[in-house]
C-alpha cells in the first residue's frame, strides 16, 4: 500500500476541515454580537415595559385605554363643533363694521374744543354709514348718511371725506 497516497488525502481533509473550523468560529462571532445586540434591546424593552406597566394592572390599563379613547372621541366631535362655528363667524364678520374713521372738528368758528365730529363705520364689503354732529350754540344737529361699496350718493363735507378716508385705508 502507498502511505503517501494516504498522507496527501489527509492532508486535503485536514484543510477542508480548517476551513470549515475557520467559517464556523466566525460564524460564531457573528452569531455572538447579534446574541449582544439583541439583549441590549431586551433590556431596553423590559425597561420601557416596567415604566408603562408601574402600578397598574390589566384591568386599570384597559380603563385608562378607554378613558382616552373616550376623551379622542369628545375632541373630535368638539373639533367638529368648533369648525362649524368658525365658518359661521366667518360669514358674520363680513357684515360686521370692521372699519372705523373719526374726524374731529369745529363746526362753527365761534365754537372752540371740536365737540363736532365724523363718524365712518364700514364693514368688510365697504358699506356702512357716516355720522356727522354738528354741535354749536343752540344744540347738537346729527346727520347719518349711507356708505355702497366706498361710495356716498350725497355730497360728504371735508370731515366726512377724510373719516371715509381713514375707514376705507383702515388695514385689518
Amino acid at each position: 500500500m502507498d502511505f503517501s497516497y494516504i498522507i496527501r488525502m489527509m492532508q486535503n481533509n485536514l484543510d477542508i476541515v480548517l476551513i470549515c473550523g475557520a467559517v464556523m468560529v466566525l460564524l460564531l462571532v457573528v452569531l455572538l454580537i447579534i446574541t449582544i445586540i439583541n439583549a441590549v434591546q431586551l433590556s431596553k424593552l423590559k425597561k420601557k415595559y416596567q415604566l408603562f406597566m408601574s402600578g397598574k394592572n390589566a384591568k386599570s390599563l384597559e380603563e385608562n385605554v378607554a378613558q382616552h379613547l373616550n376623551q379622542i372621541d369628545g375632541l373630535e366631535s368638539l373639533s367638529k363643533q368648533n369648525q362649524s362655528d368658525i365658518a359661521k363667524l366667518t360669514n358674520q364678520i363680513q357684515f360686521a363694521f370692521q372699519k372705523v374713521g373719526l374726524v374731529k372738528y369745529d363746526a362753527f368758528q365761534e365754537m372752540g374744543g371740536k365737540l363736532s365730529f365724523s363718524l365712518c363705520l364700514l364693514n368688510e364689503k365697504e358699506d356702512g354709514f357716516i355720522i356727522n354732529a354738528m354741535h354749536s350754540r343752540e344744540g347738537c344737529y346729527t346727520y347719518i348718511k349711507e356708505v355702497i361699496a366706498g361710495k356716498c350718493v350725497i355730497i360728504l363735507s371735508e370731515e366726512e371725506k377724510k373719516a371715509l378716508d381713514m375707514a376705507m385705508s383702515y388695514k385689518l
